[in-house]
């Protein structure tokens, strides 16, 4: 089948191949940036997405030729530190994408550039901290230590001091530890008989992930609550770290390897001895689903996980299809703005979450399918916190407009973001499953 502009075909993604020593070779690196940011300038249909873009584009119009090769190459970093990776131009707006010959990834190659950055020592301190979410929620959630930090991160003195000293926005609303971790309180319950649908495992394992763990556990006890009442067996992971997210947004390849270490062996584990395994944070999801096997395409184990690995949304609307989901909602949401984050679009899997929220009765929900403008960490850093705003701006709009009871993402740094950006309103900002756990009348 011939490959061309418009192409019906699937985008194709290429293992990432970071142990090969060419990948970091800087030359090289700045060669296929000139030929992708050249396939780019002459096409601007990516303008609208982020600031990547339109800061590639402004560079050019500085330049001394009008065209790429007027922009000093130290320049070309600007842009890549302005993509986060979402994926949004790869999945929803590229016409180059492979299998098309020209064979453009922006973002994996954002990433290899990210990567050499990371090699040559150019990542700042900073950075390296935000991205260590499993270390910074340890020692932030011992007790008495919590309270400090939560008090902390709610003064506007102390935020100003790390404004200026650390680079995180004073203006940025930041998430509080929890006093109790979600791991050591979670309510398993491994009693129920094993029921396998056709589409969906009858026994389920927790991805706790560092968020719900350290930040919002009632997530994770929502869901545990919500799969109790399906009459759906569970348990934990015995042992977890990072999903290497962050790490791998930061560039830091070699760090995404080891936290692979530490989890794959748990998790295939379980993969192979039927679980579904569930996490609530979707960059975790697609972590597992998609870039750990595009990163490590010989492992095995790695692709059993990927299998095994349901958004929770995704594997309960799948036990509804094999008639093994209880509908008997209890009590109506009335009014919900509801965001679907990028890193849950690009897992392909459809709006499950929608379809879920819509089954209960009285219940509206406006649905909202665009970048919010956040990411992990990028909307935290000071330089970005304006431009995370601006991105963000016409979701807060659609998310305001029907003047909602909640406001709900499936991403919960999303979700604060939104709520942040709309500024005063009468909605309760809760997750996609508090919604569910409610609508199930479960305390």
């Amino acid at each position: 089948m011939a490959t061309y502009e418009g192409s019906l075909e699937a985008p194709k993604r290429h293992p990432i191949d970071w142990k090969n020593p060419d990948f970091y070779n800087e030359a090289e690196l700045f060669s296929e940036l000139d030929r992708v940011f050249d396939i780019c300038h002459g096409c601007h249909r990516c303008v609208n997405l982020c600031t990547a873009f339109p800061r590639l584009f402004d560079l050019i119009d500085e330049g001394t030729s009008g065209e790429l090769d007027g922009v000093k190459k130290e320049k070309l970093w600007e842009v890549v530190d302005r993509c986060y990776l979402c994926d949004m131009c790869f999945m929803t707006k590229c016409p180059y994408v492979p299998p098309h010959p020209w064979n453009v990834d922006f973002p994996h190659l954002m990433l290899r550039a990210k990567a050499v950055k990371y090699k040559k020592g150019k990542t700042n301190f900073r950075d390296k901290l935000l991205s260590s979410t499993d270390l910074m929620g340890k020692l932030a959630s011992i007790p008495v230590v919590v309270q400090a930090v939560n008090s902390a991160i709610n003064t506007p003195a102390t935020r100003k001091l790390m404004d200026s000293m650390l680079g995180v926005h004073a203006e940025r609303k930041l998430p509080e530890y929890a006093i109790k971790r979600f791991r050591p309180n979670a309510k398993t319950d491994k009693s129920f008989i094993v029921k396998n649908g056709n589409s969906s495992p009858g026994k389920v394992a927790i991805y706790s992930t560092c968020y719900v763990n350290y930040n919002e556990p009632d997530i994770g006890h929502d869901l545990l609550k919500i799969l109790k009442y399906n009459e759906i067996p569970s348990r934990l992971i015995e042992n977890e770290a990072c999903c290497g997210m962050p790490k791998f947004e930061l560039g830091d390849l070699e760090a995404v390897e080891k936290l692979k270490n530490v989890n794959i062996l748990h998790l295939a584990k379980l993969a192979k001895e039927g679980y579904a395994i569930l996490t609530s944070v979707p960059s975790c999801a697609l972590m597992y689903k998609k870039e750990l096997p595009l990163i490590f395409p010989d492992d095995e184990d790695v692709k059993a996980v990927a299998k095994a690995m349901f958004d929770p949304f995704e594997y309960l609307m799948l036990r509804n299809r094999d008639g093994l989901l209880k509908t008997d909602f209890k009590q109506s949401l009335g009014n919900v703005s509801y965001h679907i984050p990028c890193h849950l679009r690009v897992q392909n899997i459809g709006q499950k979450t929608k379809q879920m929220l819509q089954m209960i009765p009285g219940t509206t929900v406006n649905v909202v399918e665009r970048c919010s403008g956040h990411d992990g960490t990028w909307g935290v850093k000071s330089e970005y916190f304006s431009d995370s705003m601006k991105i963000g701006k016409p979701v807060f709009k659609q998310m305001a407009a029907p003047d909602p009871d909640y406001i709900s993402s499936d991403c919960a740094i999303a979700g604060r973001h939104i709520y942040q950006g709309i500024g005063k309103n009468k909605a309760q900002k809760l997750h996609p499953l508090t919604l569910i756990r409610i609508a199930y009348g479960l305390d």
